[in-house]
């Protein structure tokens, strides 16, 4: 995981940081996703570590394709304390699942082109010149 500083005295650090562009992190702030940026006296955002860790968590929940909804129910679960562990634990474990069903996806996807590959292989490597679609000169 990357080092975090204690603070970012800017969005644009922070989005950086975060791999969030600046409007999705405004947004996250303005749909109760993200915690408010504290402010300075100029009225410029600054994140704390704490902030900043919630970003990178909110992407990683964003790259298992969970959605901006859920990922709202696991922060206000978050906020209500040790009681909603179980709530917690039984939404990860959704998202778990679904993870698991993707990746299985994913792989029997990989077999069918890999078989393709080989296929492919095979013809190009040992034509069949008894196949009337083939031509041995080409």
């Amino acid at each position: 995981m990357k080092k975090i500083s204690e603070t970012f005295n800017t969005i644009k650090q922070a989005a950086e940081f975060s791999g969030l562009s600046e409007d999705t992190i405004r947004y996250y702030e303005k749909i109760g996703l993200l915690p408010y940026a504290d402010r300075k006296a100029n009225g410029h955002r600054t994140y704390s570590q704490y902030q900043l860790e919630a970003m990178i968590f909110l992407t990683r929940l964003k790259a298992t394709g969970m959605t901006l909804e859920e990922m709202k129910h696991y922060r206000k679960l978050s906020e209500e304390g040790p009681t909603a562990i179980p709530k917690k634990i039984a939404l990860l474990k959704k998202q778990k699942e679904r993870i698991q069903n993707e990746v299985s996806r994913l792989l029997d996807t990989q077999r069918i082109i890999d078989y393709k590959i080989d296929h492919y292989n095979d013809i190009l490597f040992n034509p069949d010149i008894d196949d009337s679609n083939c031509d041995p000169i080409e």
